[in-house]
């Protein structure tokens, strides 16, 4: 089998104001196992705001979401304006509130959110592209504003969010937290992990799913 290549956006260093850790990091490690190349992203601009993760209050300083991925990544993180669509198979995004707060406004407004312009550009590539994209956690909040009405997808179970999916034009399904969500005419998987996970094995039996099955979609389109 071709060796494949997958882009994976981050959203900075931490469940409440940037990407998950656990999530990140077992998506990388299962991308690794599987054999796949991988090239770590995320915008270059500011963090919405800082959180003390010890107490979960506001910190009073600045940090930068691309700076601050780069402590997952090892360092080994671009600005996702560099990232082109015909240099990957796949995209996959991992949850934590930087999805919602960084990549996109989603915590702040909600349906009304909009997408960071760079991340949504290339999101909507993979899309036009028919190439698999894997979103975990709160991640698929975005679907509808990547792939328009219709798309389907999960968060889990949690009727907030599910509803928030519905009203911005996606088919929400309820998922188990070891399970999977495929819209298969869009190619996009998507696992609710932290969404519905009590513990790190639990996220990590979703997102092995998500990214194995990402993994089989881009050697289908071999065939």
């Amino acid at each position: 089998m071709t060796q494949k290549k997958v882009a994976v956006i981050l959203s900075g260093c931490g469940v409440y104001d940037g990407a998950e850790i656990h999530e990140s990091v077992i998506t990388l490690l299962r991308l690794n196992q599987r054999g796949a190349q991988v090239q770590c992203f995320a915008p270059d601009v500011a963090q919405m705001h800082v959180i003390n993760h010890l107490t979960g209050e506001e910190m009073p300083e600045q940090r930068n979401v691309l700076v601050e991925s780069a402590r997952i990544a090892r360092g080994e993180v671009r600005d996702v304006r560099e990232a082109k669509v015909e240099d990957f198979d796949a995209l996959i995004v991992p949850g934590g509130f930087g999805a919602a707060k960084n990549l996109s406004d989603f915590a702040v407004k909600g349906t009304d959110c909009t997408v960071n312009p760079d991340v949504l550009r290339l999101a909507e590539a993979f899309a036009a592209a028919r190439k698999p994209v894997g979103l975990i956690c709160i991640s698929p909040a975005l679907a509808a504003k990547i792939y328009g009405p219709g798309v389907v997808c999960t968060i889990g179970n949690d009727p907030d969010t599910s509803e928030a999916v519905v009203k911005m034009g996606g088919t929400h399904e309820e998922c188990d937290v070891h399970d999977i969500v495929e819209d298969v005419q869009r190619k996009l998987v998507t696992t609710p992990a932290y969404m519905v996970a009590t513990n790190i094995s639990d996220a990590a039996s979703g997102i092995y799913k998500l990214v194995d099955r990402v993994l089989e979609i881009t050697h289908e389109d071999d065939q």
